[in-house]
């Protein structure tokens, strides 16, 4: 079992080592990445970012639900506040899946699946919940039609547990933006 004592230890050694100073609240980036809560799925790490790189948003499946809408607006207000870090260029959204998603297993609680989407358990068929090929790309067209910016890129992305190897399921595709 990993302890607390072994977290401050293991923290002293990024402090001493790793840790950078003058990072900027906005990622160096300009990328954010929503992804799974799995701990053999940590984006930063299968994706080879470096700290302050990217804002990661980590939740069951790494779903876009109304809940990951809202973080989104939140940092986005977050970023407005803190105008120095910006980077110019394009945004990039990065939905990022994987394969043997514990999702799965929630297949047979329908009411949790759609108290967590915020949908009637009917409309769950929608949300491709058991592939996660299927789920990328529902979840992008959702942040597509949610994000309503431009210089804003959303792509896909499904990580194989088994090889450690991503897959671009939706190249990096330009919001719709409203007049």
């Amino acid at each position: 079992m990993t302890g607390i004592h072994d977290l401050t230890e293991r923290n002293a050694a990024f402090a001493a080592d790793r840790f950078k100073t003058g990072l900027s609240i906005n990622p160096s980036g300009n990328l954010m990445i929503v992804g799974c809560v799995d701990p053999r799925v940590d984006p930063t790490h299968v994706l080879g970012l470096d700290q302050g790189e990217a804002a990661v948003i980590r939740n069951v499946g790494g779903r876009i639900t109304p809940a990951t809408l809202s973080t989104m607006a939140m940092l986005r207000k977050v970023g407005q506040a803190n105008p120095d870090g910006k980077q110019p260029g394009d945004w990039n959204l990065v939905i990022l899946h994987h394969t043997d998603c514990g999702m799965t297993d929630l297949v047979a609680y329908p009411d949790l699946l759609a108290a967590f989407f915020e949908i009637a358990p009917n409309e769950l068929r929608n949300k491709s919940v058991s592939d996660p090929f299927g789920s990328v790309r529902v979840d992008v067209d959702v942040a597509l039609r949610e994000v309503n910016r431009s210089a804003f890129l959303v792509s896909g992305l499904v990580y194989d547990v088994a090889t450690g190897r991503v897959e671009t399921v939706v190249a990096p595709t330009p919001p719709r933006v409203a007049p």
